[in-house]
């Protein structure tokens, strides 16, 4: 038996393609093995997207310019928040922009409710939508989604009602919604009342939890319904405020009548509850974990609608917290997927995202979610990583194939490495200190097909198992 030097037919085949590393995506591709669900068609006669974006730049047109004013403006002031400067600052944008100062602050509270600026201190600095909003129409119909979400935010409630009564309309909307999408057209104001007074009682009986063996509460303590065809009013001008329908103006027999727009978004949001609701696991109802390896088989634009549907079922402080929680765990692919749905949560994530920089497990990660919060394209981000940090990136992607995925992807996942060539690799992975590196060394010897790189990378887990050099 000849002996050779194993170095040798290393070197033949030890160059690795440079290629910019996608670590989520090569996990996710370890679990997917299912096809895309079919994109679902909207109802008949629903204008095509390109159609829906143009209408969306017009209700938010004040909205763009003033955001595109604020952006490159500096200063506390420019904010056009109230308080100390705002009247200034109003008054300058009023003169820029040639309108008046209340549709200066109403346009600046669209613009942050659709997401086209972000405050960070006393910063503004446009959102990723405003720098998209010419050409991607993607991007314009999410930012008005976004506003629309917020109608209750965008119309002030009337004076003097009680929060729990506003609570109730708002939660009892969507059912009005539904009702003015069936009829596909207009609906008499009268009708809708019947059914949000139903909505809201329903509402009430879904909440007691009274015993019947004790006295039931005394009625002043139950809002009654009187209120309810005033909150009505105020939702439904809130819904056209934001271009979701429109109101006619005569009276007695007023009617609303969903918009394109409208009309399209509570499509979108059924869509949205269908999905969830067909998950296997019944996603929307689970913890961050089991909804996390729920969507692990899915590819990204129906894991995306999965996340959404999840997060609108929590507050998002406590979905952040949750979320990051499971990115702690051991599980790498979880911790990836963890990271997409925070994507999906967008600016009320930043702070908890950057404190986690810190934190040697999710600084990738970390760095990574801000530096495309902060407008860099996804190819690019790549770059805000050290060496080191994309090298324990490499380790903690290759744990997720090794522990969810098949050996011919855990080979092919050698031709992300930033280094060139394996025993480079080798050697910084050696040196990174990632929890798992035994563990990816002994699979990845075991499934590549080189019998001398194999054994380098058997060689190589085996010191780091020791604390050999």
């Amino acid at each position: 038996m000849t002996s050779r030097k194993p170095d040798e037919p290393l070197a033949r085949n030890s160059r690795l393609r440079l290629v910019r590393p996608r670590a989520l995506a090569t996990a996710r591709r370890a679990v997917t093995t299912r096809r895309t669900r079919p994109a679902p068609r909207p109802p008949e006669g629903t204008p095509p997207r390109a159609e829906l974006a143009r209408q969306a730049r017009q209700v938010l047109a004040d909205a763009v310019r003033i955001a595109r004013w604020a952006a490159v403006e500096h200063g506390a002031e420019t904010t056009l928040r109230p308080g100390a400067g705002a009247d200034t600052a109003r008054e300058r944008a009023s003169a820029a922009l040639g309108l008046t100062p209340g549709q200066i602050g109403a346009g600046w509270d669209r613009a942050r409710l659709a997401g086209l600026v972000e405050l960070h201190g006393d910063a503004v600095r446009p959102g990723w939508r405003l720098h998209a909003w010419d050409r991607d129409d993607s991007a314009v119909l999410r930012g008005w989604v976004a506003l629309f979400d917020a109608w209750s935010l965008v119309h002030p409630a009337p004076e003097g009602v009680a929060p729990g009564a506003v609570a109730e309309v708002v939660e009892a909307v969507p059912q009005v919604l539904s009702l003015l999408q069936l009829s596909q057209g207009p609906v008499l104001v009268p009708a809708l009342l019947d059914l949000l007074v139903q909505r809201v009682e329903e509402l009430r009986e879904e909440r007691c939890e009274v015993p019947a063996a004790e006295p039931s509460p005394e009625p002043a303590d139950v809002p009654g319904t009187d209120g309810l065809p005033a909150l009505l009013d105020w939702a439904l001008e809130g819904l056209a405020a934001v271009g979701a329908l429109t109101l006619d103006p005569g009276a007695p027999e007023r009617h609303a009548t969903l918009t394109p727009l409208g009309n399209w978004a509570v499509w979108v949001k059924l869509e949205q509850i269908c999905v969830a609701a067909q998950s296997p696991a019944g996603n929307i109802e689970q913890s961050a974990e089991d909804m996390l390896r729920g969507c692990a088989r899915l590819t990204p634009g129906p894991a995306r609608d999965e996340y959404r549907a999840w997060l609108a079922a929590r507050t998002l402080s406590s979905a952040v917290t949750e979320l990051l929680a499971v990115a702690r765990g051991e599980d790498a692919l979880l911790r990836g997927l963890a990271f997409e749905a925070l994507r999906v949560v967008g600016a009320p994530a930043e702070a908890e995202v950057r404190a986690t920089v810190a934190e040697p497990s999710l600084r990738p990660y970390a760095l990574l979610w801000l530096a495309e919060y902060d407008g860099a394209d996804p190819d690019d981000a790549q770059e805000v990583l050290s060496r080191e940090e994309a090298t324990w990136l490499w380790v903690d992607t290759a744990a997720a194939v090794a522990d969810h995925g098949e050996s011919a992807l855990l080979v092919r996942h050698l031709d992300s490495a930033v280094q060139g060539t394996v025993p480079a690799l080798l050697d910084e992975v050696r040196a990174v200190g990632h929890p798992r590196t035994v563990q990816v060394l002994v699979a990845l010897a075991a499934a590549h097909p080189d019998p001398a790189l194999a054994k380098a990378v058997r060689r190589a887990a085996f010191q780091v198992h020791t604390g050999g050099a």
